[in-house]
């Protein structure tokens, strides 16, 4: 197990620079508010309560739009919530999808308890046994500046170690209809 120093909120502002076209999904928690803080568009979504629910609902994006990157950006707690998605979007393979997981090695929304990831449990390596094919483990600002690149060329899942100090929390839109909503106005389909 590796501890993180990065700065979480520096990383995803880094990561979601010029994100042009790119479809963001954030999963609860800490992702959410670095994403919002990078900047709150119409093509970022937003889970506020659907923890574990983040690769898939990024999966399914990826199917619907197979012209636009989507990204993930999501924490370790959640993600370890959600292991099984790793497999199933392994299995679907779309080329449009990365997801990025900030590990702090904590559940941070609960009260900060060690998490798997805390204890031995290296997702990256979780995710090649799923069938991604391609993985990465970044611990330095440097890893990040490359990651960036990586995220919108290619299907990549990539675990950025982050220090698990706290933030300032910035808190974007909260109501899922209203996120729906812009959301669909941003792809050009109609909602119902």
């Amino acid at each position: 197990m590796s501890i993180g120093l990065l700065d979480r909120r520096a990383v995803v502002a880094r990561i979601l620079r010029d994100p042009g076209e790119m479809l963001v999904v954030t999963g609860l928690g800490s992702a959410t508010y670095d994403a919002g803080a990078a900047g709150d568009r119409p093509e970022n979504f937003y889970l506020w309560g659907a923890m574990g629910g983040a690769v898939m609902i990024g999966l399914g994006l990826a199917i619907a739009q197979p012209s636009r990157r989507v990204l993930v950006i999501t924490g370790d707690g959640e993600m370890l919530m959600g292991i099984g998605s790793l497999a199933t979007a392994a299995a679907q393979a779309p080329d449009n999808l990365s997801v990025v997981v900030l590990d702090n090695a904590q559940f941070g929304e609960t009260g900060a308890q060690t998490s798997h990831t805390g204890l031995g449990t290296n997702l990256a390596a979780v995710a090649a046994a799923c069938g991604w094919l391609a993985t990465a483990d970044v611990s330095e600002m440097a890893g990040v500046e490359s990651l960036a690149w990586r995220l919108r060329t290619e299907r990549l899942f990539a675990v950025v170690r982050i220090s698990s100090a706290e933030v300032p929390r910035f808190l974007p839109p909260r109501n899922g209809a209203v996120l729906t909503h812009r959301m669909h106005q941003a792809l050009g389909v109609e909602s119902s």
